[in-house]
């Protein structure tokens, strides 16, 4: 049960280094949320939504609703200002339960999964300057099966899974010896992927093409979706359906798996909070000046994509590969240089950020006795580095799984599930102690708090509904954490006695 004041440990905050600044908050923010979708995922959405309207209108109810989320999560991290940022949220407001669910779905798959999925990415597109790193480049495989469609099934291990193994590896490494050094490689390139983005919005608003932007605006809000025709021949082509009602929504909800996941990862601030000087105050700002950067730079890349390619272009770019296809419009042949060198920088700068904070957490599960011991141990730089080892190791077994894009698709459900819950949990604590000393207090509370938890759970409610593949194989990796939890559970109880 929760307890009836906020606790501050300040044990374990004792043997962690407070040496973050407000600025290193905000560039964590930044370079957690900016890995590779923003480059991608808005082929899929126009696949979904069809028009320049629904593209734009997504990417803005994403950032708004992101945004919400965040300013809504400063009260909490100003009430607990410790490392486990949302699994200590949740554990105080509601149990140790629900935490735990949770914590095991961010080691699981939440956080090694997006972890394994952004050093693939690296990997991809250093393959545009390195050929042998490329996905094609198997060095080893074996067949499994036969799919759906009569073609044989591979288990393979790639050159960019091993490359991708060896990135998170690296990091991990500089992450165990001390947070000041994750910090540099994170400050250095999240600065450099906001100069590189920055760059690219300016580059394409010079290189503005008046005929496609007014092609592309002149029926923006007439949504369409477009379906192969025939799913085990992609040449065959797409078929266009326009959409309306209820189809619409389904269609909405389907394209916000894409842009959820690009968004995602704000929240690792909170997970170092006894890392940060002055968490009550720098968590919640650098929540808000961190998603409000990433909203104005994802949706300015919208508009520069409309700006310099049709629709049928944007939803069809190969590979979904939008951002190439825009920079090779605005650039030449050059311009997939420029992007897949942009792109190892964001993906390099997110996956420290992805690192350094999700050890955390683990940390914080083990000094409640719901994971491994070990992982509750700082070493001799003030970090968790059992936990990030750990972390590494299933990372990399998803990385060679190649199932992780799959889970991510579907995780995207849980991971709005948890921040529903999370920011539910700000009107449990206004009720169960509304004495208790809150340094910050939710913007807009509770018009802005409630707005989210609505939208979330209509998004949750549109996925079950129209895309249930996207919801149950998540639900089954929450729900794989309650045997896990009693097993725990009683095992640390017999450890005590």
């Amino acid at each position: 049960m929760a307890t009836n004041q906020p606790i501050i440990e300040t044990e374990e905050q004792g043997h962690f280094q407070r040496s973050l600044r407000l600025v290193d908050g905000v560039l964590l923010v930044v370079g957690s949320m900016i890995g590779s979708g923003i480059f991608i995922v808005s082929a899929d959405i126009t696949r979904n939504v069809g028009s320049a309207g629904w593209l734009i209108l997504v990417w803005v109810l994403t950032g708004l609703m992101t945004m919400t989320a965040a300013i809504s999560y400063g009260e909490l991290s100003g009430m607990y200002p410790k490392a486990g940022g949302q699994y200590v949220y949740l554990k105080e407001s509601y149990n140790k339960l629900i935490a735990f669910l949770y914590g095991w779905s961010f080691f699981a798959v939440i956080q090694t999964g997006t972890i394994a999925a952004v050093g693939v990415a690296f990997s991809k597109f250093a393959a545009y300057l390195i050929p042998a790193l490329s996905e094609d480049n198997k060095l080893w495989k074996m067949q499994t099966g036969m799919d759906s469609c009569n073609n044989p099934t591979y288990f393979s291990i790639s050159a960019a899974q091993v490359m991708s193994i060896g990135i998170i590896a690296l990091l991990t490494f500089s992450n165990t010896k001390g947070v000041k050094g994750g910090k540099w490689i994170q400050n250095i390139f999240t600065s450099t992927k906001l100069l590189s983005l920055f760059g690219l919005i300016i580059a394409g608003f010079v290189m503005f093409k008046p005929e496609v932007w007014h092609a592309n605006w002149l029926d923006a809000w007439t949504a369409t979706k477009a379906s192969l025709i025939d799913n085990c021949n992609p040449d065959a082509g797409f078929s266009v359906t326009p959409i309306a009602g209820t189809a619409l929504l389904g269609g909405i909800a389907a394209a916000m798996v894409g842009s959820v996941f690009s968004s995602d990862a704000w929240n690792n601030v909170t997970f170092i909070a006894g890392e940060m000087k002055n968490p009550q105050r720098n968590i919640g700002l650098s929540l808000f000046l961190g998603t409000l950067i990433v909203t104005i730079i994802y949706v300015s890349a919208n508009l520069v994509y409309l700006a310099v390619l049709p629709m049928d272009e944007i939803a069809h770019a190969a590979k979904d590969r939008v951002a190439v296809a825009a920079a090779t419009s605005i650039f030449g042949a050059m311009g997939t240089a420029l992007i897949a060198i942009m792109i190892m920088v964001s993906t390099f700068g997110c996956n420290n950020g992805l690192i350094l904070a999700g050890s955390r957490v683990y940390y914080t599960m083990a000094q409640d006795g719901l994971f491994f011991k070990n992982a509750g141990k700082l070493n001799k730089h003030g970090v968790p580095e059992w936990a990030l080892w750990a972390q590494c190791l299933v990372a990399a077994i998803l990385c060679l799984s190649g199932k992780y894009g799959d889970l991510l698709d579907m995780i995207s459900f849980v991971v709005v599930i948890f921040y529903v819950l999370t920011i539910g949990g700000i009107f449990i604590l206004r009720k169960r102690l509304p004495n208790a000393d809150r340094p910050y207090r939710a913007f807009g509370y509770p018009l802005l708090p409630a707005l989210y938890i609505i939208l979330g759970i209509s998004f949750c409610a549109l996925l079950i509904w129209f895309k249930p593949q996207f919801t149950w194989p998540g639900l089954i990796i929450v729900l794989i954490g309650i045997p896990i939890y009693f097993v725990l559970k009683a095992k640390d109880k017999n450890r005590v006695s």
